[in-house]
């Protein structure tokens, strides 16, 4: 393996940019689908974004999300297909084209521009963002298909869509209709359910009450009708009153006027205070000043009651009395229209419990008029509105003028027929078109339908065969979507978009619908290139009649988007004119991804077409996200300029680091949230850099080996590690298989948002445990075999954990694995060509629970400490843990008990099982949880759990349960608490306790003077650490330590270190050694000077390592020949130790001279000649005295 810098000199997107280019070279992702197309199939779907915009946040988490999955599911075997897609057609391109060529109206496209140089217009900005788009995804670490995309425009892509509505065509689902639906004057067309629930604002409208005099009425009374939209009082038809409710008749004390209203709304109509200064009580708009809310609802000040009742009728009495309309544009309908009917719609809750009908213009409208003869089905149906939201010549007042702008002349016009009775602002919420931020208007079209609602049962029943996560987004927001589905408006008068396959002849008595180009081209005769309008609406099919008949000719629309998106799952395939068995034997698709809003999309178009045409859901598994929110809880806005742009943010962290803030949050859980740059940060602070370090542990270490002679760094095999002895290597093997059980676990099941938590844990366990425990090991300061065991454990936990976290993290564990692989020649090109890992051996729980839980010990010991200002350099001298679980004290005390003590500096451990020894307990219930349970009954079990005796409490624990009455608690209901019971005449200074409700850890304070030797040189120890670091040393960085103390202090020193050596130079790595024996040549690193804690006086030196000569020796190797020995210890001094080292190894001791000039080849023996630092020569001398 290569060395690596530190992490502070690691660039992660610098690195990832490394990783793309090496992606490159090799094709990794061709060469994965090449290495896997014998493999079973993975279907997913990837929902086609418009690329008329770029990419955002809400992309890369989708995108993420779908990368994840479709990775993980080819290291789990699968040959996984991900083609981009592209939704070509469309509102937004063609919104971008209007702009572009001043289109204002939809004759402008026909008559002046020319649908063909339109549609062409749209092609060419179809695919401008398409370079942006592969550049942004690609940055992001995705690997999808570009080249091999597909785009809803393409040939085969719309023929296909041809075949979906055939078939729906064929089974006798679809139908033209008249209905009225959200129609945007922006966009120019109707829009579906789902599209106009998209958009809703808070605005204020106009509201009025109007008069509609009684035709015959004795005491001339009119009718009043309240509503907020004046713009459809011109095509009034009808009245609608609920026949249910009491309606009256009354006279205002001051006109003398003379309304019905219903008796509930009496109170809406204008008070006393509101002067009338028009003829029948119209209403100066400017003086209403007493009224207390926007809407008609308000409260007044009612100082005596302004109406006389005159009678009280029911509404159903009302049916079918005719009253004046208010304008005369549809005098030829007054023989069915201008009467009153009745239906429930009508509420109390607002106006005057009179409603006015233009069936145009309202779908409950529409619906009470024709079911009550104001107008007929099938007959065309008068609309006063054109495509633009314009008057047309019917209403000759206002023609030409947009219905919003005309609502003021509108009701100054009513004003002056002196039928205004009341006029106001009302504030509501009301549809906006999502696009053109128009207004919605209601109004009436035809369209062609699909019929959702005679398949609402296998929806629902479909519905319940599939998975999500999360689970609540299908179980009510789709379920009750589904619940509530109404038949669907597939088509649109637009001129971007598949074209409806429907030839229909002029008498509309004879249609033919096509499934495919072959079959159009069969009847016509003509050659079909391109779908689009302009290449095919001049394409004419002779009727089967006869010529008299005339041709059929395709209708005008085109399709919805949704629908074209919705036939994504058959249309990409080009199914059923390509890849039939490959589609057949794969529906429903195994998984997709998108937002929340999709609930009403794209989930919702696969799920009817799919029920549809198969009789089965479209998906298996989805997985639905919320929406990613700037910092500021606002949505995120270019103009407002509240989010960093994702480029800056990978360019900063890198890709991996957004990744996983992405997926480690609530907005994989269709939750929202408030993205925060410096939360991708802390992703890279408290993930990849511990992550990183530990790798780089293992290859610093890797090298010293290589270094100190034993070879190439070759690791273990996983058979012989499983064998190994050390409780902390077979503590994280079997950690190593939980985390691998867990995350193919979390996984298949689709929760992604669980692994990074349990990543975190696992990386803090690796390098808080096994690394800071192991380092004498991992730094070979154990024996040679035991280091090699070691670092052969921790690369195979590093490299396991790579192939684990390979889909979530591409490009880190791809540098991991890259560095890693060199020391295994039989080991995959990249780590995404790696099968996941399998649990090997069995996982030994036990183990894991007792290491978790001296974890849990070390920061209970360490809170006591640091209550009591005692540093960890300061040693103790006892510990008790108590629990009673007797295997998890076996191993406290025993195998793990030396990495207990070392951690924490404590020289005892006691280990007991008896809790009433050190605590007194106290149960006390969860009265969040308990209380919704048990409702009245809480008060006497809290009660009754309170009063639990220690036995019972002991008991409880034993049984996890205990019996209180009738109810059964369980160990999550009740909280036992343990109290430390401190030794009779002991004060909280000398002896404390903390627990956790499940270990309690006592300290033994007392200062103690066998102790302080200890304490010092650890202190020093922690000094040196500290000097290396300062000085920028590596691990494998060989160095002497010297050290000096003033006169009066170097005795007291010298035999803290003497009682010590072993502890110091295990920790250290060599001896401290006396200054005086510094070589006068030494090269010092750096030093430092503190007094410690035991007020000694001590200056510390880093330096090179120095040969030491036995002059003797050496002059003895050339017959007294002084000369010759100086040039031997002057060639000796100019070579590298290191390189030196390996050679005395290579020679087991001895190393052969051959270079001296004149002299024959020398024979030196390391111990009889030369020692390769002072500390050697040191360590010899002592060991001969």
């Amino acid at each position: 393996m290569e060395d690596v810098p530190e992490g502070k000199d690691f660039s992660f997107p610098n690195q990832e940019e490394a990783v793309l280019k090496f992606w490159s070279d090799i094709d990794a992702f061709e060469n994965q689908l090449r290495r896997t197309e014998n493999l079973p199939e993975y279907i997913f779907y990837d929902g086609p974004p418009f690329a008329t915009g770029l990419p955002h946040y809400g992309h890369i988490l989708a995108g993420t999300i779908k990368d994840i999955v479709t990775r993980y599911q080819t290291m789990r075997g699968h040959h996984v297909t991900r083609r981009f897609g592209w939704d070509c057609h469309g509102l937004p391109v063609e919104r971008e084209i209007d702009k572009k060529l001043g289109v204002t109206k939809k004759d402008d496209v026909v008559s002046v521009i020319g649908i063909g140089k339109y549609n062409e217009e749209c092609r060419s900005v179809v695919t401008r963002y398409v370079e942006e788009w592969e550049k942004i995804i690609t940055r992001t670490g995705r690997w999808i298909d570009f080249k091999n995309d597909y785009k809803t425009m393409d040939l085969k892509f719309m023929e296909s869509i041809w075949w979906v509505f055939s078939k729906l065509y064929e089974k006798g689902l679809v139908y033209k209709g008249f209905k009225v639906m959200p129609y945007s004057t922006g966009l120019k067309t109707p829009l579906s359910n789902f599209e106009a629930g998209e958009n809703y604002k808070t605005v204020s409208d106009p509201e009025i009450m109007v008069t509609f005099p009684i035709v015959g009425d004795p005491d001339k009374a009119a009718f009043v009708a309240w509503t907020t939209t004046p713009w459809t009082l011109p095509s009034n038809l009808a009245l609608c009153v609920n026949a249910g409710f009491t309606y009256v008749k009354v006279r205002n004390k001051h006109s003398g006027k003379i309304y019905v209203v219903a008796e509930s709304r009496l109170s809406a109509l204008p008070s006393e205070s509101q002067k009338v200064n028009v003829a029948n009580g119209s209403v100066d708009k400017a003086k209403v000043s007493n009224l207390k809310s926007k809407g008609s609802g308000g409260k007044k000040e009612k100082e005596e009651d302004p109406y006389e009742v005159l009678s009280k009728f029911s509404g159903a009495t009302l049916v079918g009395t005719k009253y004046e309309p208010l304008f005369d544009y549809f005098q030829e309908s007054s023989g069915t229209a201008f009467r009153v009917v009745a239906d429930n719609y009508v509420t109390e809750d607002s106006g005057t419990g009179i409603v006015h009908c233009a069936p145009a213009y309202g779908e409950d409208d529409y619906r009470v008029c024709l079911e009550n003869g104001i107008i007929v089905k099938g007959e065309n149906l008068i609309v006063s509105v054109d495509d633009d939201g314009c008057f047309t010549s019917i209403v000759s007042d206002f023609s030409g003028r947009y219905v919003k702008d005309a609502d003021k002349d509108i009701i100054d016009t009513i004003k002056a027929k002196g039928r205004l009775v009341k006029s106001g602002s009302f504030t509501h919420s009301y549809p906006y078109c999502y696009r053109s931020q128009t207004p919605l208007i209601y109004r009436a079209v035809p369209s062609w339908f699909v019929r959702v609602e005679v398949i609402k049962e296998q929806l629902l029943e479909n519905n319940k065969q599939t998975y999500w996560v999360p689970d609540y987004v299908k179980e009510k927001r789709f379920h009750n979507w589904l619940e509530n589905a109404r038949d669907w408006a597939v088509s649109r008068s637009r001129f971007w978009g598949t074209p409806l396959p429907i030839w229909i002849s002029e008498d509309a008595q004879e249609i033919v619908v096509m499934d495919s180009i072959d079959k159009l081209e069969k009847l016509s005769g003509a050659k079909v290139f391109d779908l689009h309008r302009h290449n095919i609406d001049n394409i004419t099919i002779p009727s089967s009649r006869g010529p008299e008949f005339g041709p059929l000719r395709r209708v005008e629309d085109v399709f919805d988007c949704w629908f074209e998106s919705g036939s994504m799952p058959y249309a990409y395939l080009h199914y059923p004119f390509e890849n039939v068995e490959l589609f057949e034997k794969n529906f429903p698709g195994h998984f997709v991804a998108e937002g929340l809003d999709q609930t009403r999309g794209w989930f919702y178009t696969l799920m009817v077409l799919a029920t549809a045409l198969f009789g089965k859901p479209a998906f298996r598994n989805l997985i639905c996200n919320g929406l990613v929110l700037a910092e500021d809880g606002k949505k995120m806005s270019k103009s407002l300029k509240n989010y960093p742009s994702p480029l800056e943010v990978i360019n900063d962290y890198g890709a991996d680091a957004l990744r996983l803030y992405l997926i480690n949050s609530p907005v994989v859980r269709a939750e929202t949230l408030r993205f925060k740059k410096e939360g991708v940060y802390c992703v890279v602070k408290d993930v990849f850099l511990p992550w990183y370090n530990a790798y780089r542990f293992l290859v610093q270490n890797a090298k010293r080996l290589e270094i100190e002679g034993s070879g190439p760094f070759c690791p273990m095999d996983q058979a012989a590690l499983q064998k190994s002895s050390n409780v902390l290597d077979q503590w994280i093997y079997s950690a190593t298989q939980s985390l691998v059980h867990f995350v193919r676990q979390e996984m298949d099941a689709y929760r992604l948002y669980t692994v990074v938590p349990y990543l975190l844990k696992f990386l803090d366990h690796l390098t808080n445990i096994y690394v800071r425990f192991n380092r004498k090991r991992l730094k070979g300061r154990t024996t040679e075999e035991d280091c090699l065991v070691a670092l052969s454990m921790l690369y195979n936990v590093l490299l396991t954990s790579c192939k684990v976290m390979a889909p979530f993290t591409p490009f880190f564990t791809e540098v991991l694995y890259q560095n890693m692989r060199k020391v295994d020649r039989s080991a995959e090109e990249s780590v995404h060509f790696c099968n996941f890992p399998q649990e090997e051996g069995k996982r030994d729980e036990r183990i894991e629970t007792s290491v978790a839980r001296m974890k849990t010990i070390i920061e209970l010991a360490r809170n006591i400490r640091e209550r009591h200002g005692k540093p960890l350099k300061t040693p103790l001298r006892e510990m008790v843990v108590v629990h009673p679980d007797a295997d998890f004290l076996d191993d406290i005390g025993g195998k793990l008990k030396e990495y207990l003590l070392e951690e924490l500096n404590v020289r005892s451990l006691v280990t007991s099982k008896d809790i009433l020894q050190y605590a007194t307990l106290r149960a006390e219930p969860d009265f969040s949880g308990l209380g919704k349970r048990l409702g009245k009954a809480m008060g006497i079990v809290a009660k009754e759990v309170k009063a639990m005796s220690q036995d019972d409490i002991l008991a409880f624990e034993r049984n996890g349960e205990v019996t209180i009455g009738s109810h059964c608690l369980k160990e999550e209901d009740i909280k036992v608490v343990r109290v430390f019971k401190r030794p009779d005449g002991r004060t909280e200074k000398e002896i404390d306790a903390v627990g956790d409700g499940d270990v309690l850890v006592v300290l033994d304070l007392r200062a103690d003077e066998s102790l302080f030797e200890a304490g010092v040189a650890r202190e020093i120890v922690n000094r040196v650490q500290k000097l290396r670091k300062k000085v920028g040393l590596e691990p494998t960085d060989l160095v002497e330590v010297y050290f000096d103390s003033p006169k009066e202090d170097v005795s007291a020193v010298k035999q803290v270190l003497d009682s010590q050596e072993s502890y110091v130079r295990e920790a250290v790595g060599s001896p401290l050694l006396p200054s005086s024996m510094m070589p006068p040549d030494v090269v010092i690193l750096g030093d430092d000077s503190f007094r410690s804690t035991a007020n000694f006086s001590v200056t510390i030196y880093l330096a090179r390592p120095s040969l030491v000569f036995k002059p003797n020796a050496v002059d003895a190797l050339f017959g007294g020949d002084k000369k010759a020995a100086l040039g031997l210890l002057t060639y000796l001094r100019s070579r590298d130790i290191t390189n030196l080292r390996s050679e005395f190894q290579q020679g087991k001791g001895k190393v052969v001279v051959n270079c001296m000039e004149g002299h024959p080849a020398t024979t030196l023996v390391l111990g009889d000649h030369v020692f390769l630092t002072v500390g050697d020569y040191y360590l010899s001398e002592k060991s001969d005295s």
